[in-house]
């Protein structure tokens, strides 16, 4: 199957929203996102929209991320990844000090159905493709260490871990890296 890997569009919030309520009731969610099926249901449309505005700007001084989006030739959104930009001395979303500017990957989720299709490196290729554009040479994820199905992934995409280990909000995360 082929699939085409590009930027989501601000128009596309329904699509953005129903690929994560999809994404958040896979058996690895707990351990994968920030958040829950529950909680994010309860979203309005305007934060939806506002997600899919944030998540569609290019490279420049209001951008803040950029989404991906592997869409299968029928049409079905397969997978998804978001590139966050982060900026040294910035707390992130677990309120650590950010030491190095660079990209931070979230959101990776494929439909299993994808999965082993080769999808996530065309993911992978866009969002840290569009970071070392913008100037950035060092892309960080974390990864819970009870999942080694993404950390496998990431390792197969240049991911070494950086032995930075810590409790955050999704249970005991190992930090991985790499260069750009």
């Amino acid at each position: 199957m082929s699939y085409e890997i590009r930027p989501v569009r601000a128009a596309e919030w329904r699509e953005i929203r129903d690929l994560r309520m999809y994404a958040l009731q896979d058996e690895m969610a707990p351990l994968a996102f920030l958040s829950t099926h529950e909680e994010e249901s309860a979203y309005s449309d305007e934060f939806w929209r506002e997600r899919a505005r944030t998540s569609s700007v290019d490279f420049g001084p209001e951008a803040v991320a950029r989404q991906f989006v592997a869409v299968a030739g029928d049409g079905e959104w397969a997978g998804t990844t978001v590139t966050l930009i982060e900026r040294a001395g910035q707390q992130d979303f677990e309120g650590r000090t950010i030491e190095h500017d660079g990209a931070h990957v979230v959101g990776v989720y494929l439909r299993p159905e994808h999965r082993g299709s080769g999808v996530i490196d065309g993911l992978f290729d866009a969002a840290l493709g569009w970071a070392r554009e913008g100037g950035l040479d060092r892309a960080r994820l974390l990864v819970h260490r009870d999942n080694p199905r993404a950390q496998g992934a990431y390792r197969r995409q240049g991911f070494v871990p950086t032995g930075i280990a810590f409790t955050g909000k999704m249970g005991p995360e190992l930090e991985m890296a790499r260069e750009l």
